[in-house]
């Protein structure tokens, strides 16, 4: 790999931004209640409501005020309702478990999964599918770990193959690229030129993947939506439609199996 893509794909460092969390009790019909997770994050610019297979979250800015949230849950509370039922009718793999077989999902396909017993906690691809060797005392925060590592090991894995594709056609390359959870984006090109990727692409079909690294490196030379950002990503990914709909369709049930792995 060369200096440029080691550089880019480098392991930004942790962030130490903190954050507030609570619970609070929404009445969403006469004979239903739910508990939501109310959150308040020094970076946040609005008030957010989202919904994922975890349930609901609400996240307040650092001048909102409680009651302001909770008035904006009222006026949102059909919405909630019927986010929280399209979640109840999303197909996941069943959950990983220590020591059984499973599946694990990676680039479109669930792959068969099997333990061994090892002194450290490793995962491996194999002609079989994907092996664990896996240390007998270790819990569910071991293998989350273990699990996000080898994503984002593959998911940089991936870019570093696209990348260098690409980037002849730029007037420059991206500063950094980062991975991280996302819970309704797919990428960003933020106005320093670091672009970050959602980790639960590496989940989906790898054409879908390199359609949004392509669409996010198409930001360095058009930094919109307008109709000149499009005829960048139709020169260089002429099958980005059928990419976009696959995400349409696939997207949110992609995002919940990332969370349930992570």
């Amino acid at each position: 790999m060369s200096r440029l893509l080691r550089r880019l794909l480098s392991v930004p460092a942790p962030s130490s931004t903190t954050l507030q969390r609570d619970t609070v009790r929404l009445r969403l019909a006469e004979d239903a209640e739910i508990d939501v997770l109310r959150v308040r994050d020094p970076r946040a610019r609005r008030i957010k409501l989202s919904v994922d297979e975890r349930g609901a979250r609400l996240t307040l800015p650092p001048r909102a005020s409680l009651a302001m949230g909770e008035q904006f849950l009222q006026q949102h509370r059909q919405w909630l309702q019927e986010q929280l039922q399209h979640y109840q009718g999303t197909h996941l793999p069943a959950p990983l478990v220590p020591g059984e077989p499973g599946q694990l999902p990676l680039r479109g396909e669930l792959l068969p999964l099997r333990w061994e017993e090892g002194r450290f906690a490793r995962l491996q691809l194999d002609d079989h599918g994907a092996c664990v060797q896996w240390p007998a005392r270790a819990g569910r925060p071991a293998l989350q770990r273990l699990l996000r590592e080898f994503y984002e090991a593959q998911t940089r894995a991936d870019v570093g193959h696209w990348l260098p594709r690409y980037l002849p056609g730029l007037p420059r390359a991206p500063s950094r690229v980062r991975l991280k959870v996302m819970s309704s984006q797919w990428g960003s090109l933020a106005p320093d030129g670091s672009m970050a990727l959602d980790l639960a692409l590496v989940l989906g079909r790898p054409a879908a993947f390199e359609y949004v690294l392509v669409h996010e490196l198409c930001h360095l030379i058009e930094a919109n939506h307008s109709a000149a950002f499009w005829r960048e990503v139709e020169q260089r990914f002429p099958d980005w439609r059928a990419q976009r709909d696959y995400f349409q369709s696939e997207g949110r049930r992609l995002k919940a199996m990332l969370r349930q792995l992570v």
